[in-house]
Order: C-alpha cells, then sequence, then structure tokens
C-alpha cells in the first residue's frame, strides 16, 4: 500500500528508500534557485541534499523559486518539499527521497517574499536553471520584477541599499559560456536601472560558468504509478534519471564556497573545455539521432541505439566528424566518454523520448550541430553524418513523417520553420536562408547541394537509405 509522502510518513518511507536523516528544520538556506523543474530536483537539489545527508554541512539549503508552473507549488506544498528521486540504470533501481527544498516560492503569487529570500543575508548562492531565451537583458527591470533579470536586479539593489554582502549567481543552464551571458544581461539589465547598482554589481557578485550533465527525461503518469509499487511512495512529482551526474563549476565564488567537491562536483579554472566537449558530443549526438530516429518510426534514443544502423551512425559521428575538432581536454579521456555516452543513450531504463531531443531545435542545432560542420568545412575535413543530421531536422520539419502522419513540432520558432521547410521540399535553401539559424552557412552552395542530395533520398528511399547513403559518403570521399 503506498503511502503519501510529506514529513509525517518518513519513518515509514526509510524502511524501502533512502530518506533524509538530517534536522531538515536545521538547515541554513544558504541556496535559491530560480525555476524549479525536473532537471534541478535530479541535479543541483541532490548535491545540496548528499552535502547533509553526509553531514558535511547544514549551511546548503535550498529556496525553491518557481516562475511559471504552479503545478509544482501545489505539489511540493502537499509533500513538505519533499520529492522522490528515482535512478534506473544497468546494475537496477534505486530511489531517495531529497529534503533539502525547505521553502518554495511560486513568484507570480509571491513576489516580495522571493525577493526577500534571494537578498536575505544568509543567502549566497542564486543558481538558475531558466532556459535559454531567459537571459535578455530586461530594459524594463523594475518593480514588481516580471523576468528572471528583473529578479535578479531588484534584489541585488535590495542587498547594496541594505548594505548586505554581494552573492554568487551561477547559471546551471546549457549554455556555453553561461557565466559571461549571465554577467552581461545581469549587468546590462541593470545598467539600464541604475549605473551605480551596475558597479556595485561588478564588485561585489560573481558569475562562474558551470557545466551540468544528467539525462532525466519528463516525468509521465506511468513513472508515478512505477514509483508507487516498485517503492511505496505516493509522489505526485518524481523524477526519474540515470546514475550518471556531472557538475563541473568555475571555482569562483563570492560568497564562500559550498562544499560540492566533497559530494561529486569538480572545481575547475575554467569549465569551457569541458562543456564544449559535451555539446559537441552528448548534445550534438541528441541533435543528430532525434529527428532522424524519429523518421524511421521510433520513439525512444534505447530503440534507436539497439538498431545497428543508428548505432554505427552516432558513434561515427562521434568519432570521426566531431572528437576530431575538440580540442585536449584536462582528465577527460574522449574515447572513454564517447562510449559511455553510447551506453548512456542505449540505456532501456530510462527510454528518452525522442520528441524531447527535438524540442527546441532552431536554438539547439545553432549551438551543438553547427559548428561543427563549419570547423569541418573550415578544415576540409569530411562531414556526412553531420550532414545528415541537419537534412533529418529539415525533413522533420515538415510536420508529417514519411507516411504524411503529423508531427508536432515543439520549437518557438515552429510555424515560420514549418512553412520554410514546406516551401522548399527536397529543397534546403528557403531553411538555409534563416540566416538566425544557419549563419554563414546558409550561403555555402556546395553544402546546399549535400543536403538537398539526402532530402531526396530520404523522399525516395526513406531515412534508413539516407543514412546508409551518408556513410558511404565518407568512403567515396576517401576513394
Amino acid at each position: 500500500m503506498a503511502l503519501h509522502l510529506d514529513n509525517s510518513t518518513l519513518t515509514e518511507h526509510a524502511q524501502h528508500v533512502l530518506v533524509p536523516t538530517y534536522e531538515r528544520r536545521a538547515l541554513t538556506p544558504a541556496v535559491v534557485h530560480m525555476s524549479v523543474g525536473s532537471f534541478h530536483r535530479s541535479h543541483q537539489a541532490v548535491y545540496f541534499d548528499e552535502i547533509a545527508q553526509q553531514g558535511i554541512s547544514q549551511e546548503w539549503g535550498v529556496v525553491g523559486v518557481g516562475l511559471h508552473r504552479r503545478e509544482m507549488l501545489e505539489v511540493l506544498t502537499a509533500q513538505d518539499g519533499l520529492y522522490t528521486v528515482v535512478t534506473r540504470g544497468a546494475s537496477g533501481t534505486s530511489a531517495r527521497i531529497v529534503g533539502v527544498i525547505g521553502r518554495y516560492l511560486f513568484a507570480p503569487e509571491r513576489t516580495e517574499a522571493v525577493l526577500d529570500a534571494m537578498a536575505a543575508p544568509q543567502t549566497r548562492l542564486i543558481t538558475l536553471t531558466i532556459t535559454n531565451g531567459a537571459y535578455a537583458v530586461d530594459a524594463n527591470a523594475g518593480n514588481p520584477p516580471r523576468t528572471a533579470m528583473a529578479y535578479l536586479v531588484e534584489a541585488l539593489d535590495r542587498r547594496r541599499r541594505a548594505g548586505r554582502a554581494g552573492v554568487t549567481i551561477l547559471s546551471c543552464d546549457n549554455l556555453t559560456g553561461n557565466g559571461a551571458i549571465t554577467r552581461t544581461a545581469v549587468l546590462g539589465s541593470a545598467n539600464a536601472r541604475d549605473v551605480r547598482l551596475a558597479s556595485w554589481i561588478e564588485e561585489h557578485v560573481t558569475f562562474p560558468s558551470s557545466m551540468v550533465d544528467r539525462i532525466t527525461p519528463r516525468t509521465t503518469l506511468e513513472d508515478c504509478e512505477r514509483v508507487e509499487r516498485e517503492f511505496g511512495v505516493a509522489d505526485r512529482w518524481p523524477v526519474v534519471s540515470e546514475p550518471f551526474s556531472q557538475w563541473i563549476i568555475e571555482d569562483d565564488f563570492a560568497a564562500g564556497r559550498p562544499p560540492l567537491d566533497l559530494v561529486g562536483a569538480q572545481f575547475v579554472s575554467d569549465v569551457a573545455p569541458y562543456a564544449h566537449a559535451k555539446t559537441r558530443l552528448l548534445n550534438g549526438a541528441h541533435c543528430a539521432i532525434g529527428p532522424v530516429a524519429y523518421l524511421a518510426g521510433l520513439r525512444r534514443i534505447d530503440q534507436a541505439l539497439a538498431d545497428p544502423l543508428f548505432e554505427r551512425f552516432l558513434a561515427e559521428l562521434m568519432e570521426r566528424e566531431v572528437a576530431p575538432l575538440l580540442p585536449e581536454v584536462p582528465g577527460l579521456d574522449l574515447t572513454r566518454y564517447r562510449r559511455s555516452l553510447l551506453e548512456r543513450f542505449a540505456n532501456p531504463a530510462i527510454g528518452d523520448q525522442l520528441a524531447r531531443l527535438c524540442r527546441n531545435g532552431s536554438a539547439k542545432m545553432p549551438c551543438h550541430v553547427l559548428p561543427s560542420i563549419a570547423e569541418s568545412r573550415a578544415a576540409g575535413r569530411p562531414h556526412p553524418r553531420l550532414t545528415m543530421a541537419v537534412a533529418g531536422w529539415m525533413r522533420y520539419l515538415r510536420g508529417v513523417d514519411l507516411s504524411g502522419r503529423p508531427i508536432l513540432v515543439d520549437d518557438p520558432m515552429a510555424d515560420r520553420l514549418r512553412g520554410l521547410a514546406r516551401t522548399g521540399g527536397t529543397d534546403p535553401r528557403p531553411l538555409l536562408s534563416e540566416r538566425g539559424v544557419f549563419g554563414a552557412l546558409g550561403e555555402d552552395a556546395a553544402f546546399a547541394m549535400e543536403l538537398e542530395q539526402l532530402l531526396q533520398t530520404i523522399e525516395t528511399g526513406g531515412v534508413r537509405a539516407a543514412v546508409e547513403a551518408s556513410g558511404a559518403a565518407e568512403h567515396e570521399l576517401a576513394a
């Protein structure tokens, strides 16, 4: 019989899962996290929970802030801030109840409470998973705030006016140079408000970069039911994740460094090479396999990796086309890293949905795939599989599969890109003209011709034929 999850049932749940053994009320809320979603709950919050669980420190409790989805407030309020993280891997399944989020505030309804928490003397670290588009300068940042940048600027101004110490603002979003991007957005927003505030921020606030990695699919109703069956926990919003977790952080803290290195995180002087390798290999592979395998009728990445054709396509894309472009990364064996990625993708216990990998391609492709193509062309290196990845995405953008069944294209530019894809048909040039996505590659006539040939092959022979052709193209060039 599954039990509801809250403080009163922790003793019963301890018989089946790991539960907080620390005194939750004794945690100092030194961390404010903006935009609590599944990834934060499976990643950063687990690290802070482990600090408390191991008895390392009680000084790094978390205040969660929601910006858009009220459902999380309802769930965490009903569960006293508790939730379950289920880890599924080749060696089995385990679960833990995370208790480090002591308070959860829904910003649209608790604006003053959010600002008070961010400006509080005990707050030393503000972490962010606010999505890429939220890092724009907010020239109208005021009170009451509406955007993440407006909240940060108002809170920092309150700290300044109260004579309080500065803080560290740590982006955990999947953006190259996310620390510099955050700094630019915050300072730009602050300058539009008060140049004195911007000067104070430059002196008292740091913006380290970080690289985060843990595959965390969207929670489904089936996940909730499995948690009830397997562990007896009636959790309204658990998180399911893979065993692997990585957090690499630039060692630049303004108000004391949390002991994250004692629970598996890594502090480095420069995050860039680690993030570069991760985005080009892991995220680039996700971008490549998502639309291609979806058009082939598959729905999960583990299904794609179980198919020798797609497993070889992805392995050779990483080994022959992406990895040779990467610089050396201290302490990272790229060969071992590539193999580990394939193993993680093939994990059937996670069953990561291809539709998730296809989401927001207009932002992902320019970051994770197109730069590798541009560098390859500049160096005279072959890149047929990367080109196939782009061709697959272009065909996916039409919004119908090869049998005419509809595809939901989940992208902020969906309407425009779908129109261009349908207008062009097997001609990629209308899409390539979207300079905000393709940049200078859109003017490369030879690249357009390569894409056109693959698009024609997809239409006449199917996706599998096009993938095979992309592999054969490398051998023809070599000959």
